[in-house]
């Protein structure tokens, strides 16, 4: 079965991987999954973005299906499936609020958080809290939305698939 590990910085989520890269079995998958922070160009491969964004190298045993972009922000996931949001938020949830783009991947960091903060606002639930809510809400969100609006998650999903079938 698959395990998440969620290592807290973007950097010690580098260093785990590494580590957990080493110590992997012959059998064992290991990813590496993060936002791409910022728009990453169709003709970078993950990898080549990282390096360029974080310095970071390519371990030895690493290929391009062992790191995964998400988005700029991982919160532009929510955006493709605003239902189950609204109903993770509670009445007045401004759901107008956030960006009307399909293309979730292109959304700017600063402009999907001011926007998330202004849809939740006036919530039931509260102003979003990153640390109170995001796991939740991933959790609830529709995968197959999600892959529809972000060609990183399908790439993702593509990928777990594929090693999962071998």
């Amino acid at each position: 079965m698959p395990r998440i590990v969620a290592s807290g910085s973007r950097n010690r989520a580098y260093k785990d991987f590494c580590t957990a890269l080493k110590k992997a079995a012959d059998n064992e998958f290991v990813v590496l999954l993060v936002d791409s922070e910022a728009p990453v160009t169709t003709d970078q491969g993950p990898w080549s973005h990282l390096k360029g964004r974080d310095h970071w190298d390519q371990p030895e045993k690493a290929s391009d299906d062992n790191v995964h972009l998400m988005v700029q922000c991982m919160e532009a996931w929510f955006i493709a499936d605003r239902g189950t949001l609204a109903k993770c938020f509670g009445q007045q949830f401004n759901a107008n609020a956030l960006p009307a783009r399909e293309d979730v991947e292109n959304i700017s960091k600063p402009d999907l958080e001011s926007r998330l903060n202004n849809a939740t606002r006036a919530a039931n639930k509260g102003k979003y809290d990153k640390g109170r809510d995001s796991f939740d809400i991933l959790a609830k969100i529709n995968p197959q939305k999600v892959m529809s609006a972000s060609l990183y998650a399908k790439r993702l999903i593509d990928t777990l698939l594929e090693k999962a079938a071998t």
